[in-house]
């Protein structure tokens, strides 16, 4: 998927945290630290390992392809590809407010490693708050 794409399906997924942009995206692909995983044009993750942690920064389905895996999937394949790059942890952050990544994310052995209160800034709205996750990668749960 070119930057082009993914900006456009991030911001058919994402309010709040804010979509990010083509230039975003370009920059995160031009990082050797990074990685893209592409679900048949229907979802991405974006991820990145370096000194024996993982942080999974982004995950976009199109939400008429939701509930059919696809996100599972690919934080099944973040999971493996950040055990091959030399992580023992993964971490990521997501919005107090996304019940259905929770569920996710939980689902997949990741539990609760803090909260960033406000973290998330909304259009006219009050501040969401950020959980931020964290896995054991030497634990089989979920991948």
């Amino acid at each position: 998927m070119t930057p082009e794409a993914l900006a456009a399906l991030h911001a058919r997924c994402f309010r709040t945290p804010a979509p990010w942009s083509a230039a975003d995206f370009s920059g995160f692909l031009s990082d050797p630290l990074c990685f893209l995983l592409v679900e048949a044009d229907a979802g991405f993750l974006l991820g990145r390992a370096v000194a024996g942690e993982a942080e999974l920064l982004t995950l976009a389905v199109q939400p008429e392809a939701r509930r059919r895996g696809l996100g599972r999937r690919l934080v099944a394949r973040f999971l493996y590809q950040a055990r091959l790059r030399g992580a023992k942890r993964a971490f990521l952050e997501v919005s107090a407010e996304n019940g259905a990544a929770l569920a996710l994310y939980e689902s997949a052995g990741f539990t609760a490693a803090g909260r960033r209160k406000g973290y998330y800034r909304t259009q006219g709205g009050p501040a969401i708050d950020a959980l931020v996750l964290q896995r054991d990668l030497a634990v089989a749960a979920g991948a």
